[in-house]
C-alpha cells in the first residue's frame, strides 16, 4: 500500500508476521493503515510503501530475539526493503523481564513481541510500530527523514507495556522491556489472547454436546437429586473444580498438547507455552461449563416437576434447589464430556496448544475464504 506525495523520496517498510496465524492477522490490520500513520508521525514528505509477508521467517525458538532479528534482516535484504518490523507471538525475555520490542539500526530491523503488549495488542502495535520505524531510520542516519525528536525512553509514555529501555541510542541496539512482575502478568494475558481461546471454545463442540447428554441422563436419577441436597456449597465447589481440572488434564494428555523442552525449545520457554495452553483451555472449559450449567438449569426446570422433587427431598423446594441440582449434574457431566473430547478433530483441539501453529497455506485459505 502506498501513501504518497509523488515528488518525495520513497521508503519501503516491510511488516513480517511469524508465525502465520495471530501475528499475521494483526499485521494485515496494521498494514492497511501504517503508511498513513508514518506520514503523520514521521514525515509527510516521504512516499511510504508498506509490504507485508508471513511464513518466510521461521519462529526461531532457541535463539530468542537475536536470531529472529537475523532472520528478519535476511528477509529485508532479499526483499530490498529499507527497514523491516517483525510481529511475533513468541514470548521473549531479557534480563529475566519480558522483552516488548528490540531494534537494530545496524540490521535496520525491529521485532515486536505481541503477547508482551497484553490484551490491547493491535492498539499498542499501532502506537509502537511507527515510532520504532522512526527510531530505526534515525539511528541508521537515514537522511531521507528528519531525526526523531524524542528519546527512546519516551516510547514508554505511549506504550503501557514498556517500562524501561536498555542499550545505547548511539549504538542503535535498543531493547524495550516491561517490569518483571506486572510484565509477566501482562505477558500471560497476552499469550492467552494470542492463542484465541474463542477458537478453542468452538472446537470443543462435541465435548459440550456429550456433556449435555450426560447431564440430561443424570437429571432423571433421583440419587443425583439427593446427593445435591446433601452436599454443601464447599463440597459442590470442590467437585466442580476437580471436574474442570480433570477435563483440562484429559484434553492435554489425549491430544498431546504438553510442550517438552528440547534442542529448539528451552525449558523456560516450554514452561511458558504450557502455562499459556493451560490458561487457554481453562478459560474455554470454564465458558463451556457456564453454557452447560445454564442448559442444565433450563432442562431441570422443564423436566422435573416441583412436587416430584419435594417428594424425593421430603421438604419444600424453591429455585435454588434447581440451581444446586444443575450444579452437581454439570460438574459430573464434565467428566463424561472429557471422554467425548477424544472424538474432537485433532487439529482443532491442538490449536489450543500455544506452541502449535497451522501451516502458512491454511491461514491464507482461511483469510481468502
Amino acid at each position: 500500500m502506498t501513501h504518497s506525495e509523488q515528488h518525495g523520496p520513497e521508503i519501503v517498510v516491510g511488516l513480517v508476521a511469524t508465525p502465520p496465524d495471530h501475528p499475521a492477522r494483526v499485521a494485515a490490520r496494521l498494514t492497511a493503515e501504517l503508511a498513513g500513520r508514518l506520514s503523520e508521525r514521521v514525515d509527510a514528505g516521504v512516499r511510504w510503501t508498506v509490504r507485508e509477508g508471513w511464513g518466510e521467517v521461521a519462529p526461531r525458538r532457541d535463539g530468542g530475539a537475536e536470531m529472529l532479528l537475523e532472520d528478519v534482516a535476511q528477509r529485508r535484504t532479499d526483499a530490498r526493503w529499507d527497514v523491516a518490523v517483525c510481529l511475533t507471538d513468541l514470548p521473549l525475555h531479557t534480563e529475566r523481564a519480558p522483552l516488548v520490542a528490540q531494534t537494530s539500526a545496524r540490521r535496520r530491523v525491529a521485532v515486536v513481541s505481541l503477547p508482551a503488549l497484553g490484551l490491547s495488542q493491535l492498539r499498542a502495535a499501532r502506537a509502537a510500530v511507527p515510532d520504532l520505524v522512526n527510531r530505526l531510520l534515525t539511528d541508521a542516519s537515514d537522511q531521507r527523514v528528519p531525526p526523531a525528536g524524542w528519546a527512546p525512553a519516551e516510547l514508554a509514555g505511549r506504550v503501557a507495556a514498556i517500562h524501561r529501555v536498555l542499550g545505547e541510542a548511539d549504538a542503535g541496539e535498543l531493547r524495550y522491556v516491561d517490569s518483571r512482575l506486572t510484565g509477566r502478568v501482562r505477558l500471560l494475558t497476552g499469550m492467552v489472547k494470542a492463542n484465541r481461546p474463542g477458537r478453542a471454545l468452538l472446537g470443543l463442540s462435541k465435548l459440550l454436546v456429550g456433556a449435555f447428554g450426560t447431564a440430561a441422563f443424570a437429571l432423571t436419577t433421583d440419587t443425583i437429586w439427593q446427593m445435591g441436597d446433601a452436599l454443601g456449597g464447599l463440597r459442590l465447589a470442590a467437585i466442580m473444580v476437580l471436574g474442570l481440572t480433570a477435563l483440562v488434564a484429559w484434553l492435554i494428555v489425549a491430544h498431546d498438547l504438553w510442550e517438552k523442552p528440547d534442542r529448539e525449545t528451552p525449558a523456560e520457554l516450554a514452561r511458558q507455552f504450557n502455562l499459556g495452553t493451560i490458561l487457554t483451555l481453562a478459560l474455554a472449559t470454564a465458558v463451556s461449563y457456564l453454557v452447560l450449567f445454564a442448559g442444565t438449569v433450563l432442562a431441570a426446570a422443564l423436566l422435573i416437576d416441583t412436587s416430584v422433587l419435594e417428594q424425593t427431598l421430603q421438604r419444600p423446594v424453591d429455585f435454588t434447589d434447581y440451581l444446586t441440582l444443575a450444579w452437581i449434574t454439570s460438574s459430573l457431566a464434565t467428566v463424561g464430556g472429557a471422554i467425548g473430547s477424544g472424538l474432537e478433530n485433532e487439529d482443532t483441539v491442538r490449536a489450543a496448544a500455544y506452541g502449535y501453529h497451522p501451516k502458512p497455506g491454511g491461514w491464507r485459505d482461511e483469510r481468502d475464504g
